[in-house]
C-alpha cells in the first residue's frame, strides 16, 4: 500500500512539475529578461540608459542588473514622472544623483527633452527600457522619439528593450493631424495605436517621420551621410529591438508594475484612452480618487450622478476641485474582464457626449488657451486635431462620431501591419 501510495504521489508531483514548467515555458517576458541577447552587446562600453521604476528584470531594476552584471552605466536618463516614477503629471523634474548607484540622471522632461551632445560624448551604447501603455497621449513614445533622433545625431547605436502593450488589442481613436503635433501626439496615430515601444520604433524610422527628409536602410543598419550633410562619408545608425517572449497582439497583458502614479491598476490602464481626454476640459479626470480615469465629472453636474471628492495625493498634489463633491460616473469593476467588456475594445465617445449635453455654460466646458487658436486647446492636441470639439458643439451622436475615424483608422493599420513584430489581434 505504501509502495502504491508513494507511486502516486511521484506521478501527481511529476504532472504538476510539468504543467508548472508548461506555463513557465509560456509566461510573457519582456524583452529586458532575455540578457543573453543585449548583455554581450554592452560588455566593455559606456551604457547611457533611459528607464524609470518599471525598467525591471523580475523585481530588481534593470540598472542594478547591469550594474552586478559588471556593465558600466555611466548616466541615466529620466521620462515624465521621474526615474523612480513619483512626480505628478506635467510636474518640471530636474538633474539629480540616484542615491542607490551614485549615477547621474538627467531629466528629459520639461524644458529639455533629448539628450545633448555633451550628454553622449562620454556613452558608447544608448539603452531604452519603459512600460508605455499604447496610448498617443502618453508622453514615453514622444520620449523615444527624441531619444533615437539624439541617437541618430552623434551616431550611437541604440538598443530597445521591448514590453507588450497592455492597450496592444485594438486601434482606435481619431488619427492626428500635423497642425496639432505637440509632445502629448507628435505623429500621425489613432490614439490607441496598438503597437509595441519596439514596433513604434520601427515605424518612426521606416515611415521616415523623424525630421530628417531621407532614411535609407543597407544591411540591417541605417545610412544617414547625406541627411546630416555628409556628402563625402557615411553615418550609420544601429537599432536593435530586443523582442519579448511568448507575446503577441490578442494578448491582455497584466502589467507587473503601475506604469505611472495616475494609472495605479489595470482598470485605470484600460481607460485611460476613453477618459484623459477629460483633462482637456473643465471636468475632473478623477486624479486624486482611488481611481484615477475610472472616475470622473464635475460640482455642477446632476447630483443624481455617482458622488466623488478629489484629493491631494501622491501623483496628484493639485486635483481639479479638490476638496469640492464632483458628481459624474465610475467606471471603476474589480473583474477586468467586465469591464473591458463594457469598453468593447474601443475609445468610449459618449461619456464625453453625455457630460457636454449635461453641463450647464457649454462655453466654458473646453479649457481655453489665452491665444484661442484651435491648434492651442490642449483638448483639441489630445485628440489631435479639432474635428471631435466641433462634433461635440454640433451635438453629433456618438455612432456619427466613431464613423469619421474609419478611414483614416484603414489607412493607419495599413501602415501599421508592416512593422509588427508579434502576431495580430485581426
Amino acid at each position: 500500500m505504501r509502495f502504491i501510495l508513494c507511486v502516486l504521489f511521484i506521478s501527481i508531483f511529476h504532472v504538476n512539475a510539468q504543467s508548472l514548467y508548461k506555463n513557465k515555458e509560456k509566461e510573457i517576458l519582456p524583452g529586458a529578461y532575455q540578457t543573453e541577447k543585449y548583455f554581450p552587446l554592452l560588455s566593455n562600453k559606456r551604457v547611457a540608459v533611459f528607464a524609470n521604476h518599471t525598467s525591471v528584470i523580475e523585481q530588481t531594476h534593470l540598472v542594478d542588473s547591469l550594474i552586478h552584471s559588471n556593465i558600466n552605466v555611466v548616466k541615466i536618463f529620466a521620462p515624465e514622472h521621474g526615474f523612480r516614477g513619483k512626480t505628478s503629471a506635467g510636474e518640471k523634474i530636474n538633474n539629480s544623483i540616484d542615491s542607490s548607484t551614485q549615477i547621474p540622471i538627467i531629466s528629459l522632461y520639461g524644458s529639455k527633452l533629448k539628450p545633448s551632445n555633451a550628454d553622449l560624448t562620454d556613452v558608447d551604447v544608448m539603452l531604452f527600457d519603459i512600460q508605455d501603455v499604447g496610448v498617443r497621449f502618453y508622453t514615453f513614445i514622444s520620449s523615444l522619439e527624441y531619444f533615437i533622433e539624439a541617437a541618430i545625431e552623434n551616431d550611437r547605436p541604440l538598443i530597445i528593450l521591448d514590453r507588450p502593450n497592455p492597450n496592444g488589442f485594438y486601434v482606435d481613436g481619431p488619427v492626428l493631424q500635423k497642425e496639432y503635433k505637440s509632445f502629448v501626439g507628435m505623429q500621425p496615430i489613432p490614439i490607441v495605436y496598438g503597437m509595441t515601444i519596439g514596433e513604434y520604433a520601427k515605424m518612426l524610422i521606416g515611415e521616415q517621420w523623424l525630421k530628417w527628409k531621407y532614411i535609407r536602410d543597407i544591411d540591417n543598419r541605417t545610412s544617414l551621410g547625406e541627411l546630416l550633410g555628409f556628402e563625402n562619408e557615411k553615418i550609420f545608425f544601429s537599432l536593435e529591438v530586443i523582442s519579448c517572449k511568448n507575446y503577441t497582439h490578442q494578448n491582455k497583458y497584466i502589467l507587473p508594475i503601475a506604469p505611472s502614479p495616475n494609472l495605479p491598476t489595470m482598470q485605470s490602464v484600460y481607460c485611460y484612452p476613453s477618459t484623459c481626454l477629460f483633462e482637456g476640459t473643465v471636468i475632473s479626470e478623477g486624479r486624486g480618487t482611488e481611481h484615477p480615469f475610472c472616475i470622473f465629472g464635475h460640482p455642477k453636474l446632476p447630483k443624481n450622478l455617482f458622488l466623488f471628492k478629489p484629493q491631494s495625493n501622491v501623483g496628484a498634489t493639485n486635483p481639479k476641485f479638490s476638496n469640492e463633491i464632483c458628481y459624474g460616473w465610475n467606471l471603476f469593476n474589480v473583474d477586468n474582464d467586465e469591464l473591458l467588456k463594457s469598453l468593447n475594445h474601443s475609445i468610449q465617445i459618449k461619456y464625453l457626449v453625455q457630460a457636454y449635453q449635461m453641463f450647464g455654460n457649454k462655453s466654458s466646458f473646453f479649457v481655453k488657451p489665452k491665444s484661442e487658436k484651435d491648434t492651442d486647446y490642449f483638448f483639441n492636441k489630445l485628440v489631435g486635431s479639432n474635428i471631435l470639439m466641433k462634433q461635440l458643439k454640433e451635438n453629433k451622436s456618438e455612432k456619427e462620431i466613431r464613423l469619421s475615424w474609419k478611414k483614416d483608422i484603414e489607412t493607419f493599420k495599413k501602415i501599421r501591419k508592416k512593422y509588427l513584430l508579434y502576431k495580430d489581434f485581426e
